[in-house]
């Protein structure tokens, strides 16, 4: 276990472990970033597993000074297996990293030891840790206020008979009672809800009983996307919450441009600049949950048999689906997804609805074309079609599992595409606007700036 020397320069020190995923280790890092950047009088710790310091080292370069990275040894299945058993995966989270991060927290030593923790909400234990030792700790949240908010109302879809239920019967019910989130379908509700094992939503319940044992609660969004759930929130959660989204990597975005030093990133922004404007179907479907060969094979002939040009990012299979998918794609195994998305040449997004992912869309002022596989996908998914309007459903229904076939394919992402489509056009037009809204969050007297100066001030009184 890697002990930290903490300078004795610094007024405060915050430590901050996120959930070992990488769409938990991101958004994360990239608000540790901000604050960083923010108050440089602040120490900030940024403790992650041994194998993820591996991964995330090349990105610590150009973090600012008084950010710094501390490791616990490996105690949990390694990230590039974890898919052969996410249960155990999860279970290994919870059981295995609280005793290591203890002992780090220990490792700290006068002047200054940890002033504050902020932990992913996931990793709830970390908030025992914290009372323990009587250090605050500010719970990060990294999904959607509205997901967080149809967990913390679960009681509500038990008293209207909504759990449990069978979803092939009712799962087009109305659910219409949670305070601030507009009706959506049981089908549009997290999948965790309704799964047959039941392990992952008894750790999301424990999440939420464990939350007002916290000082804060952190939530990675744009107030004005969730208004309405973030007031109804902040109406019955006893401490205070703060809206200090999108956190995303924006500041090194607006540090390099468009410029970079690798090769393959410097091919993929070459082939965009050769593209004409707004003429690129951007397609990734995330990096952890896997999508079926047989899918994957209806994608690419899809796309192909579609006309339109794409660049498909795909963590494996790229050999063969580049041979599938001929001249009009490109196929990769990984880009600067927000580089690309902000490239002038890319005009929609083939998303899985991942929260960074539709943060960072939205961000671009690009549209969606959402593929929800698991989780809160759905309900993201469904907030971008018909409340945010910036979006149509590639996949109609997720529970039924059938394949989307390449006819479909091919002929939704043709009218997608098409920039002369009336529909088309108001959907782009609403995008514009999304994209001005997220931009008015993040400049100076924006929502976002000002939740995270009042909390930089909180925490430092």
């Amino acid at each position: 276990m890697d002990a930290v020397t903490v300078k004795p320069t610094y007024s405060c020190h915050v430590v901050a472990i996120p959930y070992p995923g990488r769409g938990h280790v991101n958004p994360l890092m990239n608000f540790c970033n901000i604050l960083a950047s923010k108050k440089p009088d602040t120490l900030i710790t940024f403790v992650v597993t041994e194998e993820w310091l591996g991964f995330i080292s090349s990105s610590s370069n150009s973090s600012p000074s008084n950010l710094q990275f501390g490791s616990i040894p490996n105690v949990i299945p390694s990230e590039l297996v974890r898919n052969a058993d996410p249960i155990g995966f999860i279970e290994a989270v919870f059981t295995k990293m609280e005793t290591p991060f203890e002992e780090l927290l220990d490792s700290f030593h006068q002047p200054l030891r940890p002033t504050l923790i902020v932990t992913d909400a996931f990793l709830f234990w970390a908030i025992g840790v914290g009372n323990r030792r009587n250090i605050p700790v500010a719970s990060f949240f990294p999904m959607s206020s509205t997901v967080f908010s149809v967990f913390y109302h679960l009681d509500l879809l038990a008293q209207h008979g909504h759990f449990p239920v069978d979803l092939s019967e009712k799962g087009n019910e109305i659910v219409d009672y949670i305070p601030g989130v507009s009706p959506l379908r049981l089908l549009d509700l997290p999948s965790f809800i309704f799964a047959s094992n039941q392990y992952t939503l008894h750790r999301i319940l424990d999440l939420i009983s464990w939350i007002p044992k916290a000082r804060y609660l952190l939530f990675p969004s744009i107030y004005e996307l969730e208004s309405q759930v973030i007031k109804a929130l902040k109406y019955k959660i006893s401490i205070p919450v703060y809206t200090i989204g999108p956190a995303i990597p924006d500041l090194k975005l607006r540090d390099n441009s468009f410029s970079s030093s690798n090769n393959n990133e410097l091919n993929i922004l070459q082939w965009l600049d050769c593209q004409p404007e707004s003429s690129v179907l951007y397609v990734s479907l995330g990096s952890h949950v896997a999508v079926s060969s047989a899918q994957m094979d209806e994608i690419a002939a899809g796309l192909c048999d579609s006309g339109v040009r794409f660049l498909w990012v795909a963590r494996d299979k790229t050999s063969r689906l580049r041979q599938v998918c001929g001249d009009m794609g490109l196929v990769e195994t990984w880009c600067d997804q927000l580089k690309v998305l902000c490239h002038s040449s890319v005009g929609g997004f083939w998303t899985h609805c991942g929260w960074n992912s539709v943060k960072e869309g939205i961000f671009a002022g690009v549209p969606f074309l959402t593929f929800p596989i698991v989780a809160d996908q759905l309900t993201h998914s469904k907030v971008i079609v018909e409340d945010w309007k910036i979006g149509w459903r590639m996949k109609k229904e997720v529970v039924a599992k059938t394949l989307v076939a390449r006819e479909e394919i091919a002929g939704l992402v043709q009218k997608f595409m098409d920039l002369e489509r009336a529909e088309v056009k108001e959907m782009r037009r609403r995008s514009r606007e999304l994209q001005q809204v997220c931009e008015h969050a993040i400049a100076e007297g924006g929502t976002s700036e000002i939740d995270i100066n009042a909390f930089i001030r909180d925490i430092s009184e």
